[in-house]
Order: C-alpha cells, then sequence, then structure tokens
C-alpha cells in the first residue's frame, strides 16, 4: 500500500481535506478514558494532531516513511515508521504496551489493513470492554453539478487503476466484516455519517486528482488521466479562468465500535 502513495505524498498533503471537530468529538465522547490514542495509517498525522487535542498521548504509526517526513511534530505525538508485516510483539514494543490503548484510529486507510491480523492487534492493545476502534473513510467530493458530471466521468473510466480495495471506500465501509460492538449510546457500529468541506480552485481540485493511487498507476503505465479534451471539460464545467475558489464536499462515513467481552 505505501508504494501507491511515494510519488504523491506532497500532493497528498496539499490537497487532502482535513476531518471536522465533530467527527473527533464524537469518537472521543464514546472512550471513558483519554490516556493513549493510537492512529494506524497516520501518513502525514492529520488525524493524529487532532486526537493529541482530546488524549493525552498519541501514537502515529505508518508504513511509509515519506508520508511520516511531512508530519507535524506535536509534543504528546510519537510518529513510529512500522513495517507492514511487523509482529504482535513488534507492535507492544514499538506502539503499545497489552491493554493499554483506550482508542484506535483508522483514518483512510481502513481498507488497506489485513483486517484479521490488524483485529488480533487492536484487541491485544486495547483497554478490555472499554477500548475503542474508529475507521472512517471519505469519498469522493462534491462540487456542482457541471463539475461532479466531469468527475464522475473520469473516476469511473479510471476503475481499472484502483486496487480492488479501493471498492471498500466506495460501499463506504458498510459491508466490512467489523466484529466489534456498539458503543455506548448506539445501537450499531454504523457507519455514522459527517462531512468536511474545503475550498479549492480548479489548480488545486486537479492537484487533489493527481494524488490518488490510481493517478500514479496509470501514469506509470503510460496514460494520462487528465488529458487535454478532461482538463478542457474541467475547465468549462468549472467557469471562468478557473480561480474561483469553490466549495468542496467530502461525505465521511464512519465505523465505530469497542471491544467484545469475550
Amino acid at each position: 500500500m505505501a508504494s501507491l502513495f511515494l510519488k504523491q505524498a506532497k500532493q497528498y498533503v496539499a490537497t487532502r481535506p482535513s476531518y471536522p471537530p465533530e467527527l473527533f468529538d464524537f469518537i472521543a465522547s464514546k472512550t471513558p478514558r483519554h490516556d493513549l490514542a493510537w492512529d494506524v495509517g497516520t501518513g502525514n498525522g492529520q488525524a493524529a494532531a487532532s486526537l493529541a487535542k482530546l488524549y493525552k498521548g498519541v501514537v502515529g504509526t505508518d508504513t511509509s516513511a515519506q508520508q511520516l517526513a511531512y508530519a507535524t511534530p506535536l509534543p504528546n505525538v510519537r510518529y513510529v515508521h512500522t513495517p507492514p508485516d511487523l509482529p504482535l510483539a513488534g507492535i507492544h514494543d514499538a506502539v503499545a504496551r497489552p491493554a493499554s490503548v483506550d482508542l484506535i484510529t483508522v483514518a483512510q486507510a481502513f481498507h488497506w489493513l489485513d483486517l484479521p491480523r490488524f483485529y488480533a492487534q487492536a484487541r491485544s492493545v486495547l483497554r478490555p470492554a472499554h477500548g475503542v476502534l474508529a475507521a472512517w473513510c471519505y469519498t469522493e467530493p462534491r462540487v456542482s453539478a457541471a463539475v461532479d458530471t466531469v468527475f464522475w466521468r473520469l473516476y469511473h473510466g479510471s476503475e481499472q487503476y484502483w486496487a480492488l480495495n479501493r471498492r471498500m471506500v466506495d460501499d463506504e465501509y458498510r459491508s466490512a466484516d467489523f466484529p466489534f460492538d456498539p458503543v455506548d449510546g448506539e445501537t450499531h457500529t454504523g457507519p455514522f455519517d459527517f462531512s468536511t468541506e474545503r475550498r479549492m480552485d480548479l489548480d488545486d481540485y486537479l492537484m487533489y486528482i493527481t494524488s490518488w493511487s490510481a493517478y500514479q498507476t496509470a501514469k506509470d503505465k503510460g496514460i494520462e488521466l487528465l488529458d487535454e479534451a478532461t482538463l478542457h471539460e474541467f475547465g468549462a464545467a468549472w467557469g471562468g479562468d478557473g480561480k474561483e475558489v469553490k466549495t468542496v464536499t467530502y461525505p465521511i462515513f464512519l465505523r465505530i465500535g469497542k471491544v467484545r467481552v469475550e
């Protein structure tokens, strides 16, 4: 998974949406304690930085050292570069000791994980009965009817360049195996709906597309997804000279649950 994003780390930081405070407030309200959170697939540390405002300590891990290089240092956040095959003992040494974590988050990376392996790790480090796992994704952006029409034509035309894991995002994590119990006050594990917005001009929006793993995969095969015809269509749909800044909305879908009492 990390190799898909190596060439796009800078674009990823520059164009990906942030997550709304209400998402983290909701998640944090479901953990009785706020001592330690583990952000899996932390990337540039975006979610870890928000968690740092709500938890005493945060560990952000990622298999991509290049992504971690863009993470903002914070006094209560520790970033760890972890190989994808790190054994459970290595998790205990590098990330957290058994039964010590209040919350595990996975922001836009859940679909890349080996879920049975990850769930075993999660159950090992989460606090018994009260530890919470929260995994969320955002789906494709909404701008306007005209822009979205061009976008979805491009998106569907690029399907062959997306990893199969991406289908979990298209499904909004609804059918993902999620063997955790509903958190206190809820009757199901989601998905719970949120959204986030980002202000972009056309150049920003197109840079977001170049941050796709599918864009880089296609480029490596000699295919330019943003060819002249597509750029012209986006320009016409955006209007003007493309400098107008528009509100781009990303729907967010959250699965959340607590450790089952065996």
